[in-house]
């Protein structure tokens, strides 16, 4: 465990050090990234010049659930790259032949060479959202709510890789170019609404077939104190190894019938 953590920070330095000798192009980034934000915060501002509550929930409460979401979805920014362009670039192209000559986990080595950190201020912009929507609904933070919270946010974060992970180990088998990341992309985005907003069908595509609820909906509304999505909340980290664990799995099968890119 000890090299692995160290391999972490060695990338994580070298990505810094590339990315601080093109500083306009780092603050362009950022920059970027505010104003992607910026755009969903000024949409839901919109829905609310409209409406007083969506299917019940209150302006500070979607807001309150829209924060949440950017920290899991803050954090698979940062790591996702290297999932986002895996049959193009590994399969494809055959660089996983690279990875899979070197004495580390290739799918560790996926992540790693996918990193950036940019997208990393999506959770600063995510805790600033929830402590204004929190004091505007006056919630009472508990001494254990901030652990769980981040427990919470771990299990939101493996549901998002296990998702994109899966979709993106199964061009071991699909060798489109651009694989089917992009045709679930936009799907994500519903999970910072509140499931009520939405039809039975989509419920349960949103909750078991591909589980963006648990990357945002769910585990906020633990926070918003709403019991009848308590053992939903609680289930997050449940949820997240569940659909990591299938993603590996079907890396693993996809790994054992690979045999190179000139194969």
């Amino acid at each position: 465990m000890k090299f692995y953590w160290d391999l972490f920070w060695s990338y994580i330095a070298q990505y810094a050090k590339g990315r601080l000798e093109y500083r306009a192009d780092l603050l362009a980034g950022l920059i970027t990234d505010v104003l992607y934000q910026s755009v969903a915060i000024i949409f839901l501002l919109v829905v609310f010049q409209q409406v007083p509550t969506l299917a019940g929930w209150r302006q500070e409460e979607v807001f309150f659930i829209y924060g949440y979401f950017l920290l899991p979805y803050a954090i698979f920014g940062a790591l996702a790259n290297g999932v986002w362009d895996f049959t193009d670039r590994y399969i494809i192209k055959g660089e996983l032949d690279r990875l899979l000559l070197r004495p580390v986990n290739s799918l560790f080595q996926l992540i790693l060479e996918g990193i950036e950190l940019e997208p990393l201020m999506g959770l600063i912009t995510g805790v600033a959202i929830m402590v204004w929507s929190g004091g505007a609904l006056g919630l009472d933070w508990r001494w254990f709510d901030v652990p769980l919270m981040l427990l919470l946010t771990a299990g939101s974060t493996l549901v998002y890789m296990g998702i994109y992970l899966s979709l993106a180990a199964i061009g071991f088998w699909y060798d489109g170019r651009t694989g089917l990341l992009p045709l679930l992309w936009n799907v994500n985005n519903y999970g910072r609404y509140p499931t009520a907003i939405y039809n039975k069908a989509l419920r349960i595509l949103l909750s078991w077939i591909f589980p963006f609820a648990f990357v945002g909906f769910y585990p906020a509304a633990y926070f918003l104190r709403r019991e009848a999505f308590l053992v939903w909340s609680l289930l997050t980290p449940v949820m997240g190894v569940a659909a990591f664990g299938v993603a590996v799995a079907i890396w693993r099968a996809g790994i054992k019938r690979y045999h190179g890119a000139g194969s």
